[in-house]
């Protein structure tokens, strides 16, 4: 599937919620599903900053597609990467770096969270973004 596809597909089960006290349980199922990050990578090194809780992504490419794994001390947080991993892993680190990012807005998941956690979900796409240019960058 496209990133664009996915990104639709969650669009589409956000909607099925009726309050935000639902899509906020649906965030935590979709934290406990997330593709753990091995321990040895659990460092300094991969925590993303501006994030309040601690947020650790790692990225390796297989073949020519980026595969993200994540952890979060947060359940929230860690049901948000899991919503930015379900869109962005296993995609051509080009289609990343080239994805829109309007679903976070349509699912409304940034008029939900507090000012922090807000900042805590722009540093987590911009650090997606930025091991896809790096992984781009050893692709060419």
């Amino acid at each position: 599937m496209t990133i664009q596809e996915i990104q639709n597909d969650i669009v589409d089960e956000f909607s099925m919620f009726d309050d935000w006290m639902q899509r906020y349980e649906y965030m935590i199922e979709l934290g406990k599903s997330l593709p753990l990050i091995d321990d040895q990578y659990k460092t300094d090194d991969n925590l993303i900053k501006g994030c309040q809780s601690k947020v650790w992504v790692h990225a390796e490419l297989d073949g020519d597609r980026l595969v993200f794994t994540a952890d979060s001390d947060a359940i929230i947080t860690k049901g948000i990467i899991a919503i930015l991993i379900r869109a962005f892993s296993n995609q051509k680190p080009k289609d990343i770096i080239d994805a829109d990012t309007a679903f976070i807005d349509e699912i409304g998941l940034k008029e939900h969270l507090s000012p922090t956690r807000a900042n805590g979900l722009v540093s987590m796409i911009k650090q997606l973004k930025l091991y896809a240019v790096a992984y781009q960058t050893q692709l060419n």
